[in-house]
């Protein structure tokens, strides 16, 4: 199974916290496009042996693009690439640009689904007012359930992003977003406590004394108590920022974590071909123009067997399928597990980790520690 990622770089406005690439300047919306078709184009030879299963377009803001911007993309992929009969296509969504949308007497959503996306990512963040503001998002409480009501009467296959650890977000308000969320029967939810990214508005409003600073404790206490009531209302908690309902776990965001191959498209988008990880330049000036010069804008690097085996304890760790002890001897040798149960060691000793059937996995104690946990059993090169 295999991906393709498309990067769309835009956005209305800049979120507070968010560190990824994106231009709130739309000019040159038409020439990216005409790139990521380009690129597309000259990068079939890579994925030649592969059948693309899921299609995924991130972040930014894909949905400012038009229908006839992302029909143009989907079709270059079914032209271009073998891609199987029913693939899985993820459109990240904000709320604004859904609310009340209609084309020629239809929904936004209508047409979505008339050019074959079957699966939306909202970012909802959260249903509070004070909390959208703060974090700059372009959308309102209002619209965010507005959205919601519309957007379950078209698609059945929806995931909605909710933030927790916000500055002044009590356990009481973010177990009403919970509730709320809930209660539109979305059956995935991704969740992320908030990080101050450094040079992020965010970063210098803290700096600045205007936000106050994330409480870790407070974050570490409100991502439990997602645990415990998403867990309870039947969702699974298969990745440590993700929960889905039985058969809705995203398929693209599950290949990366099992390390299978994907094609990045786009400024900033990394691909993966199981030996190689490659980027595109962060730049949308520097990306176009390299596309029209029919020149891949990309840099590589090639994995060394520690790099490998650094990156499959790391997506092993925050899913629920674990670190195969087996697989790590059949894969990186006998060395690189021997190595591995020596420094898991502390942390099965202090209920951090457990063993189960052979499988290195995190305990329900050591879930928010799962990444610093995972950096303590790398090995360096």
């Amino acid at each position: 199974m295999s991906g393709i990622y498309i990067h769309i770089p835009f956005c209305k406005q800049a979120c507070h916290y968010c560190d990824f690439h994106f231009s709130t300047s739309l000019k040159k919306k038409v020439e990216l496009v005409d790139a990521l078709i380009r690129e597309l184009e000259l990068r079939t030879d890579e994925f030649k042996n592969e059948l693309v299963e899921t299609i995924y377009f991130g972040g930014g803001t894909p949905s400012l693009l038009t229908i006839d911007e992302l029909a143009l993309i989907i079709q270059t992929i079914y032209t271009t690439y073998s891609v199987t009969e029913n693939p899985e296509i993820t459109l990240e969504a904000n709320p604004d640009d859904l609310v009340l949308v209609r084309t020629q007497s239809r929904t936004i959503f209508e047409d979505y689904k008339s050019i074959g996306i079957n699966r939306l990512s909202i970012g909802i963040q959260s249903f509070f007012e004070q909390d959208l503001k703060l974090m700059n998002r372009a959308h309102n409480a209002e619209e965010a359930k507005v959205c919601l009501q519309e957007a379950t009467k078209y698609f059945d296959n929806i995931s909605l992003d909710l933030i927790y650890g916000i500055p002044g977000l009590t356990n009481e308000h973010w177990l009403q977003n919970i509730e709320t969320a809930l209660s539109f029967n979305i059956p995935h939810i991704s969740s992320y406590a908030l990080t101050v990214e450094p040079k992020t508005a965010l970063d210098s409003f803290i700096k600045k004394g205007i936000i106050k600073n994330v409480d870790d404790e407070q974050a570490q206490e409100q991502f439990h108590l997602l645990i415990e009531k998403l867990e309870s209302s039947g969702f699974i908690h298969y990745e440590l920022s993700n929960f889905g309902k039985p058969d809705y776990f995203s398929k693209n965001n599950s290949a990366y974590w099992q390390g299978k191959p994907y094609l990045g498209i786009g400024p900033s988008a990394h691909s993966f071909n199981g030996n190689q990880r490659s980027w595109n330049v962060r730049n949308n000036s520097k990306y176009i123009k390299s596309l029209q010069e029919n020149t891949l804008p990309t840099e590589i690097e090639t994995l060394s067997l520690t790099d490998k085996y650094n990156e499959y304890i790391m997506t092993g760790l925050r899913t629920i399928w674990g670190v195969s002890l087996e697989k790590v001897e059949q894969d990186f040798g006998k060395d690189h597990k021997k190595y591995l149960l020596e420094q898991a060691n502390n942390f099965l000793n202090n209920d951090l980790l457990y063993i189960n059937k052979g499988t290195l996995l995190v305990t329900k104690k050591g879930k928010f520690l799962s990444d610093g946990i995972a950096s303590d059993l790398f090995m360096l090169n």
